[in-house]
């Protein structure tokens, strides 16, 4: 196990500002966006999900995240996605941001090549479930009490999600689940793999 580099106490505030920023960006972002397309648009805006092998609409992997089919959709989404887009930025805003596209493309790539034919993917459900993967990968990859921390803390508090990356019901994205998760791990990867012994 390496230990983990000490860390001023002022850059520590830094961190945990920087990330708080981020997340409630993110979630403002995304709660403005859906009473938007609720009220302004009546919904139309869902029809940028991910449509697979629709060679057409491919670039819909970068909205589709951002995207729910309701607010009911959305606030299932909100609490978790929050929470684990914190614990993901708070160390690192570069390396989140990094992850997040990562996710985002690779995730929603993946969805795009695989998920059932006439079926429309969208929701920071991908998000939500590529940051878990993202933290349970940093934890395996860095090896340092700190990362250990947070993925055991992670797992406790949402490793009941993992069951949601199998098929369930039509009208839940699994696939989607399934991706996402995937390209947290790969994120984690290669944002922080360990560099080879000497």
């Amino acid at each position: 196990m390496r230990r983990a580099p000490d860390v001023p106490p002022s850059q520590t505030r830094r961190n945990v500002t920087g990330a708080a920023v981020t997340t409630l960006g993110l979630i403002a972002g995304l709660w403005a966006q859906e009473l938007v397309d609720l009220f302004a648009f009546g919904g139309r805006l869902d029809s940028l999900g991910i449509r697979p092998r629709d060679a057409d609409t491919f670039w819909h992997v970068f909205t589709a995240p951002f995207l729910h089919g309701g607010l009911g959709h959305l606030v299932a989404n909100t609490v978790p996605l929050a929470v684990l887009a914190f614990l993901s930025a708070v160390r690192n805003l570069w390396r989140f941001l990094g992850a997040t596209l990562l996710i985002v493309v690779l995730g929603g790539g993946l969805v795009w090549l695989f998920a059932r034919g006439g079926s429309l993917h969208l929701g920071a459900s991908l998000l939500v479930f590529g940051y878990l993967g993202y933290l349970l990968g940093v934890g395996w990859w860095e090896r340092t009490p700190a990362a250990i921390g947070v993925a055991v803390l992670t797992f406790l508090l949402y490793g009941g999600l993992l069951w949601g990356v199998l098929p369930s019901s039509p009208w839940v994205s699994w696939e989607a689940h399934l991706f996402g998760f995937l390209a947290g791990l790969v994120s984690a990867a290669l944002l922080h793999g360990r560099p080879a012994r000497r």
